[in-house]
């Protein structure tokens, strides 16, 4: 079992940074996979990033490639999500997921994930 807090959202202007962190609760947190997802009011929930248990493996969303960077301290059982250069669009609800093994070809989806954090809003001012 695997509980997931994330925390460090708030309202940022255009251009402007946000971290997010995602606080895991579990002893087997370093063997999960993790992700972020975000859903915007009136859209599907969709991928941004995820990163492997060992953090040498990561993927983005086209989106947000270059922009954002996914990190994980597996001593602090928490995983981050830095976010440069916001744009209005990355307006969200943002989510950490877990899930046991990390698949390159799958990890954008949603469907893959055993765990989900409350979310934590991301509103970005134009």
């Amino acid at each position: 079992q695997v509980l997931l807090v994330e925390s460090g959202g708030g309202l940022v202007q255009a251009g402007g940074s946000l971290r997010l962190s995602c606080a895991a609760s579990g002893r087997t947190f370093s063997t999960y996979a993790m992700g972020w997802f975000r859903q915007a009011p009136g859209k599907e929930r969709e991928f941004v990033t995820a990163i492997s248990w060992t953090g040498g493996s990561t993927r983005y969303a086209d989106s947000v490639k270059g922009r954002f960077t996914i990190s994980r301290d597996n001593a602090k059982n928490t995983v981050y999500l830095q976010m440069n250069s916001q744009k209005h669009e990355d307006t969200a609800v943002y989510y950490c997921a877990a899930r046991p093994y990390y698949n390159d070809a799958d990890v954008p989806s949603r469907y893959r994930y055993d765990y989900w954090g409350q979310g934590t809003q991301v509103t970005v001012s134009s």
